[in-house]
């Protein structure tokens, strides 16, 4: 039961599904029933959905059948109405052939007209298309030929531009064109072209900064110097107003302005040629010797193709290069001062130029980098300088290298670079300068010294004599009353050196200018050169003269006179330096002259030189002595050569009358000594082994004749018979043997009252020896003994017994 109530309720469901798909299949577009009718035929209902179907044709069948029937006689009379239709639609269609035929046989014409309209119409876009393309075009053409010819004409940092201007404005509008893509593919080309061409300009401009550096120092050392002597003329006239302007305050070099200096500038790099102007003349800047242009256009072409830090490195990297080579100065910088001034011109130059980019552009180089050029230049400036200037011995030339060095100082001092060491460095040539003055001046003294002719001078009138009293700070009222003609004590050597010492403070006084001393220390500077010119060279050049061998002694007495007024001209020497440093004597540490030193030794010098020559002079004519010591009786006189020795004195300390007193009784007392001695060495020489009383006489004569000549008071001032004491050995010596007084002299020795006192007992016994050998030689005739020769062994005896005890004093001296 329920199986059969289960397949009619399938048998109802299959018959709703069918329906279902029959009302689908009537109301669903032909073209979308496929999905509809694929669902039959994946069911199991086939046969009997097919039956449905075709009793559903069957009913729609039969609807059609009566609404046909229904509707019959209308659709015969439209039949009949459509027949005559298509008799008239005949009619019509050969009227619309015929008309169709005129019409294409009228209008033939129209069409190859119409046909040329639309070749036109299609021409006329088609130019229109091309104006507007070629409207967006010629910017860009016109934009790539301003290029060019920018690139041309080397205006690179507007072609720079312009190639900007193209490559992001222009050329996005045309980029599908092909002649844009060879322009864009060529722009990369045309910036390192640009790169390339400014970087050419650079090095030249460089180049042309390395040859012409010296001009531009040059230039700025002028303007220096102009600046100097404005100061100086401003300094010494307050009040002054106008006149020419210095053109350019070298302190203030940040605010130069340079022609030429925008990076738009089209005009070459180089250096303008300037002719040199006079000294009256406005020295042009600097800077305005100098087109920067190629360095501030490559320095903007750079910074726009973003290689900034590249230009930099190589512009300083380059510079560093050139440095070198300005700093290395020329082998023969030292010959010349055109050497050192085209050395220091070029480093100049090239600081100058660094300075105004420092201050012109931002970043191209900074302080530290200009700075550390400095550094490394001034060692090397003062390193050559120390050896060149060494190598120089004119101190005319070391003075201007000094005043160079001056304004080379000054001038980059003026840019704003330390100068202390070059200022250092110039005490350090200040005392090579001193050596060379001091050189130069002994050269000029001894040409004083070797012209001079060692005799007062001569004045005949009034005018000469206020010229020598000019030159040389002398003072004697007993000369000045005195008539004309009339000498002054001293030679001409005495004003010519004294001159000579201030022209040389005068020289040491010219190198410190500008040196930035104080005046102590200007003072001290040239008291010490002073010093060392007198103590030195001076003294040297006296002592040559002294110790020269054709010196006479009238010369050497000159030289004393000389040197004695020298002397006492030293603190008009002290006043002079006073005068010209401002600093007075009694300031602390001040340095005293040592001229008195100086001349003192000088005087002592030919004072000794005057002993000697004497003495030698004595020597001489001690050479042409010739005595008989057999001598049996004495001459009536002296001897020959003692009395012209002795005349020689008297006119030799005649001379002395301008010598102070000490000096002359020295010379004279030495002398006499000098005789003295001499004359007992004659007596005492091993050569004379025999003597005779008679010569002992003659010898006594001579002696006679010196103490004579000491009495007479050759020179004043002695007191008593001062200067007879010289020849006391002698006189006791000769008394002893020619009175015989042997007893007196053996029971009185020792004593201080005893006669023989300076008579020693080995003089005494050699003389007595000699005398013996006479005694004992009985072959000779006309003995000195001979009146004694009865009594010979008593005589004999005698001088033995003497002797003996004249060795028995002398052993016991000894002892």
């Amino acid at each position: 039961m329920e199986r059969g109530k289960m397949a009619e309720l399938e048998s109802l469901e299959t018959a709703a599904e069918h329906e279902r798909i029959l009302r689908e299949i009537e109301s669903t577009d032909t073209a979308c029933i496929g999905p509809t009718l694929r669902s039959v035929y994946d069911g199991e209902e086939h046969g009997r959905f097919m039956e449905k179907l075709e009793a559903r044709i069957r009913n729609h069948d039969r609807e059609i059948e009566k609404m046909c029937n229904f509707h019959y006689q209308g659709f015969v009379d439209s039949i009949t109405e459509l027949l005559k239709v298509r008799g008239e639609a005949q009619k019509l269609k050969h009227q619309v052939t015929d008309t169709n035929r005129k019409l294409q046989s009228e209008g033939k014409e129209l069409v190859v007209a119409m046909e040329e309209l639309k070749q036109c119409r299609l021409q006329q876009r088609n130019i229109s298309a091309t104006v507007d393309k070629l409207t967006l075009c010629l910017p860009v053409l016109e934009m790539y030929s301003k290029l060019r010819e920018q690139m041309t004409s080397k205006r690179h940092y507007p072609a720079l531009k312009t190639l900007e201007h193209l490559e992001h404005t222009y050329l996005p509008q045309v980029s599908h064109y092909r002649f844009c893509k060879i322009m864009v593919d060529n722009i990369p080309k045309l910036r390192e072209e640009i790169k390339d061409v400014s970087m050419s300009d650079l090095k030249d401009f460089l180049e042309s900064i390395r040859k012409h550096s010296d001009k531009i120092g040059e230039t700025a050392m002028k303007q220096a110097q102009q600046q100097r002597n404005l100061d100086n003329i401003v300094s010494q006239h307050p009040r002054i107003g106008g006149g020419k302007k210095y053109k350019k305050d070298v302190c203030a070099s940040s605010d130069l302005e340079v022609k030429n200096t925008s990076p738009m500038s089209e005009q070459d790099s180089g250096i303008l040629d300037v002719e040199d102007e006079d000294d009256d003349e406005e020295v042009p800047g600097a800077q305005d010797l100098v087109d920067f242009s190629p360095v501030y256009r490559c320095l903007h072409i750079y910074s726009v193709l973003g290689a900034r830090e590249t230009f930099e490195n190589y512009y300083r990297k380059q510079r560093r290069k050139q440095a070198r080579l300005v700093l290395q100065p020329p082998s023969n910088m030292h010959e010349t001062l055109d050497g050192y001034r085209k050395y220091f011109n070029q480093i100049v130059g090239f600081f100058v130029v660094e300075d105004h980019i420092l201050h012109t552009t931002q970043g191209l180089v900074n302080r530290a980098y200009i700075d550390e050029l400095w550094e490394m230049a001034l060692s090397k400036t003062i390193a050559a300088l120390r050896t060149h200037s060494s190598y120089c011995s004119d101190p005319n030339l070391v003075l201007d290298l000094k005043n160079l060095i001056v304004l080379f100082a000054d001038t980059l001092q003026g840019y704003g670079f330390p100068v202390n060491q070059l200022f250092d460095m110039l005490l350090e040539i200040r005392d090579q300068y001193s050596e060379t003055l001091l050189k130069k001046w002994s050269g000029v003294f001894r040409n004083i010294l070797d012209s001079d002719n060692y005799s007062p001078i001569p004045v005949a009138n009034e005018e000469l004599y206020k010229k020598i009293i000019g030159q040389f700070p002398f003072q004697d009222p007993e000369l000045e009353k005195q008539p004309f003609p009339k000498k002054f004590p001293f030679s001409e050597f005495v004003p010519k050196v004294y001159n000579q010492i201030k022209e040389f403070i005068y020289a040491c006084l010219k190198f410190s200018e500008d040196l930035h001393l104080s005046s102590t220390e200007v003072d001290d500077m040239i008291r010490k050169s002073t010093n060392l010119l007198l103590t030195r060279m001076l003294s040297n050049c006296l002592q040559t003269v002294i110790k020269k061998r054709n010196t006479g002694l009238t010369e050497l007495v000159q030289i004393i006179i000389n040197t004695t007024h020298l002397e006492k001209s030293c603190k008009f020497l002290e006043e002079f330096i006073t005068n010209i440093t401002n600093v007075l004597p009694e300031t602390v540490h001040t340095t005293k002259l040592y001229g008195t030193t100086t001349f003192k030794d000088a005087r002592h010098a030919a004072e000794e030189e005057i002993y000697t020559n004497l003495n030698q002079k004595i020597d001489q004519f001690l050479q042409l002595a010739d005595y008989d010591w057999m001598a049996t009786e004495p001459g009536s006189k002296a001897s020959d050569y003692l009395v012209d020795l002795i005349a020689f004195l008297r006119s030799t300390f005649a001379v002395f009358t301008h010598l102070p007193g000490k000096v002359a009784q020295t010379a004279c007392m030495s002398s006499c000594k000098h005789l003295s001695t001499s004359l007992m060495q004659l007596l005492l020489e091993a050569e004379v082994r025999q003597l005779t009383l008679g010569a002992l006489q003659q010898f006594n004569l001579d002696v006679e004749e010196c103490e004579q000549f000491a009495r007479s008071g050759p020179v004043p001032g002695f007191q008593g018979d001062t200067l007879q004491l010289a020849f006391i050995d002698l006189r006791q010596l000769l008394d002893l043997f020619i009175q015989w007084d042997w007893s007196t002299y053996l029971a009185d020795y020792g004593q201080p009252t005893c006669k023989y006192l300076r008579v020693n007992p080995t003089t005494a016994l050699i003389l007595l020896e000699k005398t013996s050998r006479v005694m004992k030689d009985t072959s000779r005739k006309n003995n000195v003994f001979a009146q004694f020769r009865k009594n010979e062994r008593d005589k004999q005896k005698l001088i033995d017994t003497v002797a003996k005890q004249l060795r028995s004093l002398i052993n016991s001296h000894h002892l």
